[in-house]
Formats: structure tokens, C-alpha cells, sequence
């Protein structure tokens, strides 16, 4: 077995943490790979190459043993991409073993992966699930075949609807999926199309999202080529609130801004985002944050390859946030939370009295609305949620 790099890197506790979050961590391993490249994603990813996976999966391994001195207790492993589902579950298998070895996964946790629908087989989900894969995440995006030839996706409808039984069949209870409203010439009527398909193959999390148009990838200059447009403002606002209507009525429960589930489905590893929590990511260009230092690795993955098997530091940028900096990012992020924020536990963590310093600026929300304070919690409501933004600029 190589021996792991050492990860100079590595952060010590930020002293301006005086109590720190009691939650367990989570690890996230980004998968850079995928086998199309849709027109409409900004992420970190590349074209699949069999030799370069394969460098990739052991240089993870080595990043996963070089940390093994930060005292994480994890009760989450996320594979995010990209499409993990690229991975060979025997891959999966190595690097998930790798984490328990290294961090001692707490029994029950959440191990969670992305897939495409066109990616997986009846096969390959059972071999996930043998590998210790327990949550799944599908990208499903539309059940419109129209709407995913615009978007680039490479499946059709019908598998997009047949795909979470075949989850199921495989021994999965935890299934969620992407959708997009918003769309390239979509309808508020064809969005809600959409959310009932997304009812009706009874997956236990949705994650909805609103489409970002980035002027630098294909999708833009395929708008202005074919003249598609997309629904006024005032539209996508009607599909956020009518879709979560919906779901509401069928049973869902919503959690976050863009995030629904059944009782107790939750992302506990996307928690950890939104709730002050500490995360180690993995794989080229994961962002990492302990103890109230954040960095990120190099984008590239052949870089981020070279650069484990050198002996080097990943590690393309990091700070150290000052106590203000990290006040700032558990409002923020805590604010996306149906339940919001409790400020009297953050001021305490914080040694600041958190509305004597913002209240003045957050008044004018509770008096319009948009945002309710009682007993000590702070939160959106839904119509609040779409001027979300305008309120979290509160805290930057």
C-alpha cells in the first residue's frame, strides 16, 4: 500500500472558535468525471478516461489517509460530481473502506451517491449497495423529453421515471432527485408536469432548483440560436411557490429553500452546510471547512494526481475566517432552513449579541413579512424565500 501524502496543509483549530459545534462532520469526495458534458453545468468535470480514473481513485484514497490527524467524527460520506455513478462500484467499495479506516464512519451513516439515470443498471445499483452506498441521488432535471434534449441529458423520460424503481429493487429506502424549473421555454403548467412525475415515483427527497444561464457555456448561445426564452420573474416565482404547493399537499415537507422531503429524509450531509457545521472535501477542487479554516484543492484533476503522487500539497487556496467572517456564513447559510436560525445559541458560540447587531437592518423584514422572529428563532417565510438573498446580504 503507497504510503499516504503527508498534507503539510492540514489546518490547526482556528482560536477564535471559542465553543465549537457540537455536530458530527461530513467527507465529500468530488468525482470530476462524466461521460457528456450538458450544456447548462459550471461544475468541476471532465470527459470519462479509464487511466486517469484510476490515478484519481488511489490519489483519493492517499488525500483520505493524509487526513486522518484531523479529529473528524463523520456521520456523512458524500460522492458529489460530476457523475459518480462513472465509478466502478468496486471503487466506491475502496474508497468508502478508506474512510471508515481512516475516520471510523459513526454506525448508520448517511453515505450518499450521485447518479445519472442513464449511468446505473438493476447490476451496478446492487454492487452500490454492497459497497455501502446507502442514499442515491439521482440527476433527473425534467420528465420532459423536450426539456432534457434542450438541457443536453443524455436520458429520456421514461428512464427517468423507471429509475427510482430500480433503486428500490436494488435495496435502497432513500432515494432523491434533481429537478430544474425554469427552463428554456418552459410553462408554469409543464413545470407543474413536472413536480406531479416527481410525486408520482414516490422519491423520499427532491432538491429543486433554479436554472442559472451562464453567459460562458453552450446553453447561452443555444438560447440566442434558437430563440428560446425563459418566463418572466414574476413566472419562476409562481413555480417555485405553486410546485411547493404541490408538494406540500402530497406529503412532502420542506426544509430548506430548495430542498423537500418525507419525514425525516433529509440530507444530513447537506445539513452541515447550512447548520455552522465542519466538512472535509476530497478530489480536485473540493472546498474543505474545520474549525474555522476553509480551503479548496486545485481544479485540475491531473494536476490534483501529479500532485499527491509528488508528495504535494493540493491545496490551492485557504484561510483562516475570522469569528465575524464565520457569524456571518451561519447566518447566511442557517437562513436557508425552514426552521431558520436559533441567534440566542449563536451568540453565545459567538460572544456576540447578534441582534443588537443586525436588528436594526432586519426590522423592516419582519415588519413586511418576509422574515419571523419568536422565542429566540429567526426564519424566511416561504414567500420570504424568494427574496432570500436580500436578507442573507444582511451578514456579508
Amino acid at each position: 500500500m503507497a504510503e499516504p501524502a503527508r498534507n503539510e496543509h492540514l489546518p490547526t483549530p482556528n482560536p477564535q472558535s471559542l465553543i465549537p459545534n457540537p455536530q458530527p462532520s461530513g467527507i465529500y469526495v468530488h468525482v470530476p468525471f462524466c461521460s457528456s458534458i450538458c450544456n447548462y453545468c459550471n461544475f468541476n468535470r471532465g470527459l470519462f478516461d479509464q487511466t486517469l480514473k484510476d490515478r484519481f481513485v488511489e490519489a483519493v484514497r492517499r488525500e483520505i489517509r493524509a487526513a486522518q490527524r484531523l479529529t473528524l467524527a463523520p456521520d456523512t460520506l458524500y460522492f458529489g460530481g460530476g457523475t459518480p455513478s462513472l465509478l466502478a462500484p468496486a471503487d466506491i467499495a475502496a474508497i468508502v473502506d478508506e474512510a471508515r479506516a481512516a475516520f471510523g464512519l459513526v454506525s448508520g451513516a448517511e453515505i450518499t451517491l450521485e447518479a445519472n439515470p442513464e449511468s446505473v443498471t438493476a447490476e451496478s445499483l446492487e454492487q452500490f449497495r454492497a459497497a455501502g452506498v446507502n442514499r442515491l441521488s439521482f440527476g433527473v432535471q425534467s420528465f420532459r423529453d423536450d426539456e432534457l434534449k434542450r438541457l443536453g441529458r443524455m436520458h429520456s423520460a421514461e428512464r427517468a421515471a423507471n429509475v427510482v424503481g430500480l433503486a428500490r429493487a436494488a435495496g435502497f429506502d432513500n432515494v432523491s432527485i434533481d429537478l430544474m424549473m425554469w427552463l428554456p421555454g418552459q410553462d408554469v403548467a409543464q413545470w407543474l408536469e413536472n413536480v406531479t412525475a416527481a410525486i408520482d415515483v414516490d422519491a423520499d427527497h427532491l432538491s429543486l432548483y433554479i436554472l442559472e444561464v451562464y453567459p460562458h457555456l453552450p446553453l447561452k448561445q443555444e438560447i440566442d440560436r434558437h430563440g428560446w426564452t425563459q418566463q418572466p420573474d414574476d413566472a419562476a416565482a409562481d413555480m417555485y411557490e405553486l410546485g411547493m404547493a404541490r408538494l406540500d399537499a402530497a406529503g412532502y415537507e420542506q426544509y430548506e429553500i430548495s430542498n423537500v422531503c418525507r419525514p425525516g429524509r433529509e440530507s444530513r450531509h447537506n445539513l452541515k452546510y447550512w447548520t455552522d457545521g465542519d466538512w472535509l472535501g476530497v478530489g480536485p477542487g473540493a472546498h474543505s471547512t474545520w474549525r474555522g479554516e476553509r480551503w479548496r484543492n486545485v481544479a485540475s484533476t491531473e494536476d490534483y494526481v501529479r500532485r499527491i503522487v509528488d508528495d504535494e500539497s493540493v491545496v490551492a487556496e485557504r484561510r483562516l475566517l475570522t469569528r465575524d467572517e464565520r457569524l456571518g456564513d451561519a447566518l447566511f447559510t442557517g437562513l436557508r432552513l425552514n426552521r431558520g436560525v436559533n441567534i440566542n445559541i449563536l451568540s453565545e458560540r459567538y460572544g456576540v449579541d447578534i441582534w443588537q447587531r443586525y436588528g436594526d437592518r432586519l426590522s423592516r423584514y419582519l415588519d413586511a413579512g418576509i422574515l419571523l422572529r419568536q422565542d429566540g428563532e429567526l426564519r424566511l417565510t416561504r414567500p420570504g424565500m424568494l427574496l432570500g438573498n436580500e436578507v442573507m446580504s444582511v451578514f456579508v
